[in-house]
């Protein structure tokens, strides 16, 4: 065989993936847009699912729940806006089952074991998380900030009473301001809700352990209160919510991967190899326990 047909032989598995990658990226954008245009369709009932927070709150002071187009546009850019993350989100599970089928094939059997729980848990995830922000956080976040309106002659609040004469600063917001802000509380939330899952898959691939994770809590709690700074509105209330739930997800990270060691290190155990793990950590820098154990090894 010549060295030119050697080239190609090493290169033919090099092009069935990439025409496998390039199918399965077809497949996945065509079902995104099959979900793009089924949630276009429904793009007014889905947004005014989505206004539920802000009319609980503008009922309990007694207004209207009302929203405007501040320009001609506007409505067609919110039921885009729906479309693609409705779309996204319709179209995941098929996704991510496309993105199983092109790493499925390289991995062995235990680390498709390993790696398929991870796969389903995600989306959970997610879902949880941006419930949890549509429900809990942004009713908290729209009663604060509607709470600097204005009634009366003077400029009091009077929250909850009938609107008098005078000075009046009330809310007359823009839907698509509306989306945006609403969106990003349930996208920020959905995405700090997939920390379980990352961590515990770096620590299934060995990359993070439970004690390296204690060892930098300190550390991780000034990143987890600039996250609530950054992803949340200047409003104090919302990011203390963000900060303890992320927090409190870091904390159960580091529970799973310290579970995820038990394991392997049970597994370990029932194999024999264990013991001998133990004594390289006993003596890490000792070249001639590092002799020992190599010549253990082909002895056995």
């Amino acid at each position: 065989m010549s060295k030119t047909d050697e080239i190609d032989d090493s290169t033919a598995p090099l092009i069935e993936h990439l025409a496998e990658l390039r199918n399965r990226l077809i497949h996945s954008v065509a079902a995104f847009i099959v979900g793009m245009v089924i949630c276009f369709t429904v793009a007014t009932p889905v947004f005014n699912f989505l206004t539920a927070p802000l009319c609980q709150v503008l009922a309990e002071s007694g207004q209207d729940c009302a929203l405007i187009f501040i320009s001609p546009q506007e409505g067609f850019f919110v039921a885009i806006k729906i479309s693609f993350l409705g779309g996204f989100i319709l179209a995941f599970p098929y996704i991510g089952f496309q993105m199983w089928r092109f790493v499925a094939p390289g991995l062995y059997k235990n680390e498709k074991g390993a790696f398929l729980p991870f796969m389903i848990a995600s989306p959970f995830m997610f879902i949880l998380g941006a419930s949890f922000a549509f429900y809990v956080v942004t009713p908290l976040a729209y009663d604060f900030f509607l709470g600097f309106q204005q009634f009366g002659s003077g400029g009091e609040a009077v929250t909850g009473q009938e609107v008098n004469q005078g000075l009046s600063v009330v809310f007359q917001g823009s839907a698509q301001e509306y989306l945006n802000l609403t969106i990003k509380f349930i996208v920020a939330f959905g995405l700090c809700f997939q920390l379980p899952v990352l961590l515990t898959l770096m620590g299934k691939a060995g990359l993070v352990s439970a004690e390296g994770l204690g060892s930098v809590r300190k550390y991780a709690v000034v990143a987890i209160l600039v996250l609530a700074a950054l992803v949340t509105p200047p409003d104090v209330i919302t990011q203390i919510i963000l900060f303890v739930v992320v927090y409190g997800l870091y904390e159960i990270s580091i529970f799973l991967v310290r579970r995820v060691e038990a394991k392997r290190e049970a597994k370990l155990r029932a194999e024999g190899y264990y013991d001998g793990e133990d004594e390289m950590d006993a003596h890490p820098d000792d070249p001639l326990m590092a002799e020992f154990e190599a010549e253990d090894g082909r002895d056995k």
